[in-house]
């Protein structure tokens, strides 16, 4: 009886349901838009776990994403864009700052722990490198609809440019044996960088934009094909990639735990108050700008690790972590975003 009573209260307060009919359709509408990404790295996953598909899977789909379909969508995005659309430079330097600091802030809190400058180095941009390339283009696209696809390829290049080639130096810095001439070392990297198809391509999209072509119909379709792949392969071969068995010769737990911390909360935190406490950016940018930086770490830190010989566990288990726990973390933000 007395049960009943407080649910007749309950019910008869129209606020309280109104409150809770709300969250639940805004928390399900979150959700909506997160299944069909975290279903096709689950779909990639599965795949690899019961070997429908086999274990050079993850490399050559990578291979196709980063060679063709995303530097497709990448340049058909810049190639489509307008200067103002083009010019952001509160949006460049909100995103910008909030990975310089956090990848700074971790980068001398491990070196205090002990951490040579490589090593510290691959944790570091562990928890500043989030998954744009992979997950952010499908995900804002279906947040916020096709006026994200150029903030989301001004972050890519951000990442994939900046931040990515920052961890390149200190790694050069901090595994080289004999010094080598700074000169050499910046023509090392500036080749490197010229030489990724992430950061030509849009680059190429640019100078069409600025140049005024038309591109023909023949060539707009190719384009739009091929990129139209990217978002799907890539993050199938996501859950391939997570699905992969990696040794590991050191306990990374807490390590793994404060890296994904940081990637999750820290950064989506910073980000917010640099856009809009500090740049005041417009409402769709602001959103766009934290839900980009409070994506899971991307796999080019493992890369880095694997290239240069690094201690690699850390950062494989960083990037599986905050994978699943982005799937919690993303549903709380897009339904805060989207109220």
């Amino acid at each position: 009886m007395l049960l009943r009573e407080y649910w007749t209260v309950f019910a008869g307060s129209t606020t309280l349901a109104h409150l809770f009919t709300s969250v639940a359709t805004k928390m399900l509408s979150a959700l909506q838009i997160l299944l069909p990404v975290f279903g096709l790295i689950a779909a990639g996953f599965a795949c690899r776990k019961s070997a429908t598909l086999g274990p050079t899977a993850a490399s050559e789909l990578n291979r196709f994403v980063v060679w063709l379909a995303l530097p497709a969508l990448l340049f058909d995005t810049m190639a489509h864009a307008s200067w103002q659309q083009l010019y952001q430079p509160a949006f460049v330097m909100t995103f910008a700052l909030s990975c310089a600091i956090v990848f700074v802030f971790v980068l001398a809190l491990r070196m205090a722990a002990g951490r040579g400058l490589a090593d510290a180095s691959v944790d570091a941009i562990a928890a500043s490198y989030p998954n744009t390339g992979y997950i952010g283009f499908p995900l804002c696209l279906l947040a916020f609809g096709p006026a994200s696809l150029t903030p989301t390829t001004i972050a890519t290049i951000l990442v994939a440019c900046v931040l990515f080639a920052g961890a390149i130096v200190l790694i050069e810095i901090g595994v080289q044996k004999n010094e080598q001439s700074g000169w050499r070392l910046l023509l090392k990297v500036i080749g490197s960088l010229a030489r990724n198809p992430l950061i030509a391509s849009p680059i190429a999209g640019v100078a069409v934009a600025g140049l005024h072509v038309t591109l023909a119909p023949g060539i707009e379709t190719f384009l739009k094909l091929l990129g139209a792949a990217a978002s799907p392969c890539a993050l199938v071969s996501l859950g391939l990639f997570l699905a992969e068995k990696r040794p590991s010769t050191i306990p990374a737990s807490r390590s793994t735990l404060m890296l994904s911390a940081t990637k999750l909360l820290v950064q989506p935190a910073l980000t917010w108050w640099l856009a809009v406490r500090v740049f005041a950016l417009p409402t769709m940018l602001s959103h766009t700008a934290v839900v980009l930086a409070a994506l899971p770490t991307g796999t080019g830190p493992y890369m880095l690790a694997e290239f240069y010989g690094r201690e690699a566990s850390i950062t494989s288990r960083t990037i599986l972590l905050s994978t699943l726990g982005s799937l919690v973390s993303l549903s709380i933000l897009l339904v805060y975003v989207r109220h």
